[in-house]
């Protein structure tokens, strides 16, 4: 019998893209119960610390985080901390920390990238400026490692090495391939630092803060990593979307923005007439656009762009990237939190189906 939409497990398999089937059994809605029930205490004690005496601090610190959010990145780890002892305070200070890590990303990618809105509304720097915008990045980062700071040097070192790992892969992503380097192995090493470190963190940390057995602690980076990198493809495929009123935005949007995706790089690496003629018209049309003609002038190539095989194939790397990520997944015991974790990788890739 399918559980209705208010039993437990049903807010986390909806949070996570998954069916309420994941967590239908009895010991699997316990099990969610215990996720959903860190996941509001995470909710409430984040509430307090984004609090500030500041009035425009509090407000721009809050902003992002009130307009909503899957919270994925804290029910990862509350999930893989079921391997262990469950959510205790490590544990939620861990997923708090992250979260906040993200959250300050965000600031910090809307006003590198000039996006217009994030999470359905306007754009923090649109609405205070790119300065006040970038220091509230800055402040929930340090929020951030304060926070982890509770956890000791490990907890530290956790959020040391991803923090590095989130500013690389922006420089990197800012500054493009250098000669000599692969366009392709530099763009998956720009998706695995901006992306993947942090997803990989989540996963890591759950497991390690709840005392669970240390084998698992590797696979579940390897996997967060690859799920990140699946996600971004898949991204990439449906930036190409024809359908604005399902993705939230205008198809193409990164390309006529002049940053090249896995489709555009497949492309270049094409021979023939045909694949080297779209690819002309791309940049020329991306090159007139930074000009200041109207973005439109694209609408046809992106169009070709769409239906060339150079997307299908990025959709089949996401899908490798997927299954590589399930199979880290190996040594973790059978149950319901290995195939929760299965299932959340999957619904990443088939987005773009």
């Amino acid at each position: 019998m399918t559980p209705s939409p208010t039993a437990p497990g049903s807010q986390l398999a909806s949070r996570f893209g998954l069916s309420d089937r994941v967590f239908a059994g009895p010991l699997a809605r316990r099990l969610a119960a215990k996720i959903e029930q860190g996941l509001e205490q995470v909710e409430s004690e984040l509430a307090v610390e984004l609090k500030a005496a500041d009035p425009l601090v509090d407000a721009t610190s809050r902003y992002l985080y009130e307009a909503g959010g899957k919270r994925v990145r804290p029910m990862l780890v509350l999930l893989t901390a079921q391997l262990g002892s469950g959510a205790n305070q490590r544990v939620v200070d861990a997923a708090k920390a992250l979260e906040l890590m993200h959250l300050g990303s965000l600031y910090h990618d809307d006003v590198m990238d000039g996006a217009d809105r994030r999470r359905g509304v306007q754009a923090a720097h649109q609405v205070w400026g790119n300065s006040v915008a970038i220091l509230t990045g800055d402040l929930l980062l340090s929020r951030a490692s304060v926070i982890m700071s509770r956890n000791g040097d490990e907890a530290m070192r956790l959020q040391s090495e991803t923090f590095e790992r989130l500013v690389l892969g922006q420089m990197h992503e800012t500054v493009g391939a250098q000669p000599g380097d692969d366009p392709i192995e530099f763009y998956i090493q720009v998706l695995a630092d901006k992306t993947g470190s942090l997803i990989a963190a989540a996963a890591q940390a759950g497991a390690f803060f709840s005392d669970a057995d240390e084998k698992y602690t590797e696979p579940l980076r390897v996997y967060g990593e690859k799920v990140g990198v699946a996600f971004q493809l898949a991204d990439d495929v449906i930036d190409l979307s024809a359908s604005p009123a399902d993705t939230g935005k205008v198809p193409g949007t990164d390309l006529r923005a002049g940053v090249p995706t896995m489709p555009y790089l497949l492309l270049a690496r094409r021979e023939d007439d045909e694949s080297r003629a779209l690819l002309a018209r791309i940049d020329e049309g991306v090159a007139r656009i930074a000009d200041g003609a109207d973005p439109a002038i694209l609408d046809g190539p992106l169009t070709e762009l769409r239906d060339h095989d150079v997307t299908e194939a990025t959709r089949e790397l996401s899908l490798k990237w997927t299954r590589d990520a399930v199979d880290a997944l190996d040594v973790l015991p059978r149950g319901t939190v290995r195939e929760a974790l299965t299932r959340f990788a999957e619904s990443l890739a088939i987005r773009s189906s």
